[in-house]
């Protein structure tokens, strides 16, 4: 079913169960309040009967016969019966010629004991009242029909019903002119979203400024999507083909290396020495397999990763040992100076091995740019946070490349003259996001650089 459909019954249904409501009380009002006329109009006329009768002296049953035909009230086919207390028919008079009413056995004995009781006799409304004044005792029944209040009791179901499935066209018709415009904005936005594509990334969704209403927000939102999706498929194109670049040169290095020395024979020094250089491009090519593999295994997410709790302070110490393991020269120091006193406070939910990657990349790169080829690693604790700080002494990064530093391959011109791939910051910068932390860097030209690792606390 459409959803313009749905939302239109849907919005009727609620109408309806409103007028339902709303129908439903005042007729139950209005039928209420007209048993409640009705009753008092023959409470009323027991009353008038039972003081005529008191007062014998003055009016006979003659003359209150007369009196009770000529009262004109809105109750119709009156009966009005009267009882001493002894249970005799004392009194008598009806519209209808003839007409008889049967009364329950126990009708005198409870209305006694009561005062009033209310019942239907014949189909009609009656009452029965106990009346006592000037030494007269009697139980009065009146019983007739409200033919006025039900007819205009009908009157007002027939208005009401009538009102009722009005009120349902009316609803169906405005929800959906309702859901229409409702979803305008939907199909406008939908009609966008369908003429983006790959080709034409660049688009997006029109949001009208002044309005900060749903829609806009999610037109805000797709765009926000496009932006991000747009950013992931120039880093994926960007990715290939310095991949790409980077393994089609040892391989072409390999290949033409082989081919020269096959095209003649050699002595075996000269096998040897073509051996060696193959050698080092094989081991080249295996080392920025590796690195690759590492990097397609941090952009994707934390659930194929193994979680455990980690103490940040063992790994920074394991990459004090792996990096003198590279290099001789390299030089890590370790500032512990403000480390909390309860050592729990230092652990981290995350994969051990990949967050000792994130250090060591980092601090490679520190001695790497380094003229002394030292790295300062600092660890602290602030509030929920583990912060690991990695300085250096090298040339520093300048703003222009600042923003590039974490996208896969990009090495600044200055760094060229160092060995490497540039993936090791952008494989620390995806390590440490999937461990929901984030990286900082303060730098400058000629000014050393500081790049800053924050991760959740494992205990708050």
């Amino acid at each position: 079913m459409p959803v313009r459909t749905r939302i239109a019954l849907l919005f009727v249904a609620i109408v309806a169960i409103i007028l339902s409501i709303v129908c439903s009380s005042i007729y139950y009002f209005s039928y209420n309040n007209r048993v409640k006329n009705s009753r008092q109009r023959l409470v009323n006329l027991a009353v008038t009967t039972g003081s005529l009768l008191s007062r014998s002296e003055t009016f006979g049953h003659d003359l209150i016969q007369k009196i009770d035909s000529s009262t004109k009230i809105a109750l119709t086919e009156k009966s009005i019966t009267v009882f001493d207390k002894h249970n005799h028919k004392i009194y008598a008079y009806s519209d209808v010629t003839g007409d008889s009413i049967v009364y329950p056995k126990n009708i005198l004995i409870q209305t006694r004991k009561k005062g009033q009781t209310y019942l239907r006799i014949d189909a009609r409304e009656a009452v029965s009242y106990y009346y006592t004044n000037n030494g007269f005792e009697g139980t009065v029944i009146v019983a007739a029909f409200d033919k006025e209040g039900k007819e205009r009791l009908q009157q007002l179901n027939l208005v009401l019903i009538n009102s009722f499935f009005a009120g349902l066209v009316i609803a169906l018709l405005s929800g959906f002119w309702f859901s229409k415009s409702l979803l305008k904005p939907v199909k406008k936005i939908a009609d966008e979203v369908r003429e983006i594509s790959a080709q034409n990334f660049t688009r997006r969704i029109q949001a009208a400024d002044e309005k900060k209403d749903e829609w806009s927000y999610l037109s805000a939102t797709l765009n926000e999507l496009l932006d991000r999706l747009q950013e992931s498929f120039e880093i994926q194109g960007r990715f290939i083909a310095n991949a790409s670049h980077e393994l089609s040169t040892p391989l072409s290095s390999i290949s033409s290396q082989l081919e020269v020395s096959l095209q003649r024979e050699r002595d075996s020094a000269e096998y040897r020495k073509v051996l060696r250089s193959v050698y080092q491009d094989v081991l080249q090519l295996n080392k920025l397999t590796q690195t690759l593999l590492e990097f397609a295994k941090a952009s994707g997410t934390a659930a194929g990763i193994e979680i455990n709790l980690v103490r940040m302070d063992e790994i920074l110490l394991q990459v004090s040992s792996e990096l003198i393991k590279l290099d001789r020269q390299y030089t890590v120091l370790l500032d512990f100076d403000d480390l909390p006193e309860a050592e729990e406070k230092l652990l981290v939910m995350g994969n051990a091995a990949l967050l000792l990657t994130v250090i060591k990349n980092i601090a490679i790169n520190a001695c790497k740019y380094s003229n002394n080829h030292t790295a300062k690693i600092k660890l602290a604790v602030q509030e929920a946070k583990i912060i690991v700080a990695i300085a250096d002494d090298g040339p520093g990064i300048s703003d222009t490349e600042m923003k590039n530093i974490f996208q896969p391959f990009y090495r600044a011109d200055a760094d060229f003259a160092v060995k490497g791939f540039g993936l090791g910051l952008s494989l620390a910068y995806r390590i440490v996001k999937l461990h929901k932390g984030s990286i900082e860097v303060s730098s400058g030209t000629n000014r050393g650089s500081i790049f800053t690792v924050y991760l959740p606390a494992a205990i708050q």
